[in-house]
C-alpha cells in the first residue's frame, strides 16, 4: 500500500508539470493581463545579459520549472516501480521525497495560486502517508 500512495503522490508532480508545460507552451495563461505588459517584455532585457529578453526568460524558466516538476516525480515513480526496496533504504532519496516537495510548497504559498498549491499539498501528503506506512514498526 505505501508503494501506491508514493506513486500517486509523485505522479501528481508528473501531472502538475506536464500541466505547466502545456499552459505555457500553448495557451496564453502565463501572459500578462496587460498586453503592454508583454510587449515591454519581448522588448526589454534583463541587466545580466543583453543576449534575451524578459520574455524568452519568462518563457524559459516556466519551460525549466516545468521540467523540474515531471523529472522529480518521473524519477521517484520509475524507482519505486523498479527497486523499491532500495529506496527504502536510502537517507538521500527519502530526504529529498520530502525537501523538494516542501520547497515546493513554500514557494506555491509565498508566490503562486491556489491550484498549484493545492496539488503540490496533495503529492506531499501521498507522499507523506507513503513514508509513514513504510517505516511504521512492525
Amino acid at each position: 500500500m505505501d508503494k501506491l500512495f508514493l506513486v500517486s503522490g509523485c505522479s501528481i508532480f508528473v501531472v502538475l508539470g506536464a500541466l505547466h508545460f502545456w499552459l505555457t507552451m500553448f495557451t496564453n495563461k502565463f501572459e500578462a493581463r496587460e498586453l503592454q505588459l508583454t510587449g515591454a517584455m519581448a522588448r526589454v532585457s534583463p541587466i545580466l545579459t543583453s543576449r534575451t529578453s524578459m520574455w524568452n526568460a519568462w518563457i524559459g524558466f516556466n519551460i525549466s520549472h516545468s521540467l523540474g516538476a515531471i523529472v522529480f516525480g518521473l524519477v521517484f515513480d520509475i524507482i519505486a516501480l523498479e527497486n523499491y526496496e532500495y529506496l527504502k533504504t536510502s537517507v538521500a532519496l527519502n530526504v529529498l521525497l520530502l525537501v523538494v516537495p516542501l520547497i515546493l510548497f513554500v514557494l506555491a504559498v509565498r508566490y503562486w495560486f491556489d491550484k498549484p498549491r493545492n496539488g503540490i499539498l496533495a503529492g506531499f501528503v501521498l507522499i507523506l502517508i507513503s513514508m509513514v506506512l513504510r517505516f511504521r514498526p512492525e
